[in-house]
């Protein structure tokens, strides 16, 4: 039987006016201490932001969802925050915020396939 790792995940949300508290779905943080695995997939509908605020800088929520990727992977263009250790990373990302693109709260599970299962959540949870 393979091994099984616990993991963490988050859904990464992009709230286009914060006042609304109104969100899109657009990725996934996947985290495993146990296995030293950080993964984020993201996606963008931009037809559908559009939906919820016309005017929206594309530019800028694709810039912002970049860095939050940099960051989990551990980039070195990412800056202090993406230098930090694993789980310290996957904790700053998923620390509650009120900024336009935030994540829900962290939920477990056990996986024998982590990037699979990274890809099982952002197609049930973003696409």
């Amino acid at each position: 039987m393979p091994e099984q790792h616990l993991y963490e995940y988050a859904v990464v949300r992009l709230v286009p006016v914060l006042a609304r508290e109104e969100f899109l779905n657009v990725g996934i943080v996947l985290f495993s201490k146990h296995a030293r695995f950080i993964r984020v997939v993201t996606g963008l509908n931009e037809e559908r932001l559009r939906c919820f605020h016309g005017d929206v800088d594309l530019d800028e929520v694709h810039a912002n969802l970049d860095s939050f990727t940099r960051i989990a992977h551990g980039d070195p263009q990412a800056g202090p925050i993406g230098q930090l250790d694993l789980p310290s990373r996957f904790r700053w990302l998923t620390a509650v915020r009120s900024s336009a693109l935030q994540t829900s709260r962290p939920h477990p599970g056990l996986s024998s396939d982590l990037e699979a299962t990274v890809q099982r959540l952002f197609k049930e949870l973003v696409l």
